[in-house]
């Protein structure tokens, strides 16, 4: 007889289940890693993988958010880092680069940081400036938008690529 495992409010889920979901939500975060630029949807994802969609779903409500919130964050994270390092990037064309219609992606980056992509990429600017000028002085650089007293919130901030 086989014992079954799983997480709290998953019930009993078969070991071979678990590691086939695991695999699964794995090898979708390679395809939305590596394919982000593209119109991804949860149904091409699962065909890419030679699974169901509604098995891919699940795989990603076991082990991680949803594979729009998975897509979401990667592109934003994208984003913030061009907007940070290549100015000679349109502000327009960044949104198009990391897989949006320039007239939503300005509206997603606001929700996801609370600022215009324009006014992301200029405080990002001079904090550089700042971090340049401290590193010169000898003081440690901080996030954009944080000061001594108060650090901005970390989930806010672009995880590292």
């Amino acid at each position: 007889m086989s014992r079954c495992v799983g997480r709290v409010g998953w019930g009993s889920v078969h070991p071979d289940t678990l590691s086939e979901r695991r695999r699964l939500y794995l090898l979708a975060r390679v395809v939305v890693a590596r394919h982000y630029r593209r119109p991804l949807t949860l149904a091409a994802v699962a065909r890419a993988l030679s699974t169901s969609p509604r098995q891919l779903q699940r795989a990603y409500a076991q082990f991680g958010d949803s594979f729009h919130e998975d897509l979401y964050a990667r592109r934003m994270s994208v984003a913030a880092q061009l907007l940070g390092e290549q100015r000679s990037i349109p502000v327009a064309d960044v949104g198009r680069l990391v897989g949006y219609p320039s007239s939503y992606f300005a509206r997603a980056f606001r929700r996801r940081y609370g600022l215009s992509p324009a006014l992301f990429r200029n405080r990002a600017l001079r904090h550089a400036a700042r971090g340049s000028m401290r590193e010169r002085a000898g003081s440690p650089a901080r996030a954009p938008g944080s000061s001594p007293a108060r650090r901005a919130d970390p989930a806010a901030r672009p995880p590292a690529a």
